[in-house]
């Protein structure tokens, strides 16, 4: 693929795949108050090889980082508004010949929310997605708001039993009424805090990809 993307919807930087004729690609999408900078770790913890990467920070500044929506406010205005944006930016990479079924997403936190709002509303199949310690908005709109493929993607759910910010009990509940309307999910658990942990989860991460987006 291309050295490099022209992206209009939202800032990000592309990192491309070292193996040469790599053809998937992961979306990254960072936390509140976080920013594409914190992401540059992750195409060398996850170390795959056939995996471009394109990190993109969120549309509102927060402190020294981004949102993509006003936690303690208006959440809907936000997460509509930041839908529309990243529906926008993939269809920005479809139209410079990224598939969407060579596509991946991986959300943490607020990406996560982000994340999980694509594969329940995009109206094509990903590649993959991938949300971390996060939690899912608007849960009452489903199943009438999924697209018509929402029940063929892809999805990987991952949080920790200590998290002081999201309450494991709480997404696992709402993972749990996805899971009844026959959204594929896998669930994964682990004893972490609101982080990623270095070790399974990454581990899990990282065969999630390799069997869904890369094969």
């Amino acid at each position: 693929m291309a050295s490099s993307l022209e992206i209009r919807a939202l800032h990000s930087a592309y990192i491309p795949a070292p193996q040469a004729g790599a053809r998937r690609l992961l979306v990254v999408l960072h936390g509140l108050g976080d920013s594409l900078e914190g992401y540059r770790f992750l195409p060398e913890i996850l170390g795959i090889p056939g995996l471009h990467y394109l990190l993109v920070n969120a549309p509102d500044p927060h402190f020294s980082g981004f949102s993509w929506f006003d936690l303690y406010g208006d959440l809907e205005t936000g997460v509509v508004r930041s839908r529309g944006l990243l529906h926008g930016l993939m269809e920005e990479l479809e139209a410079q010949g990224w598939k969407p079924e060579h596509v991946g997403v991986f959300g943490f936190s607020q990406g996560c929310l982000m994340a999980l709002d694509l594969a329940c509303r995009y109206p094509k199949v990903l590649g993959a997605v991938v949300g971390v310690s996060g939690f899912i908005g608007f849960l009452d709109e489903y199943p009438e708001a999924f697209s018509p493929v929402a029940r063929e993607q892809k999805i990987m759910i991952t949080h920790g039993t200590e998290d002081p910010l999201l309450p494991y009990e709480v997404s696992h509940r709402q993972v749990e009424t996805l899971q009844s309307l026959d959204l594929p999910i896998e669930w994964k658990v682990y004893a972490k805090e609101h982080t990623i942990e270095p070790r399974q989860e990454v581990k899990d991460i990282r065969d999630f990809l390799e069997r869904n987006l890369v094969a």
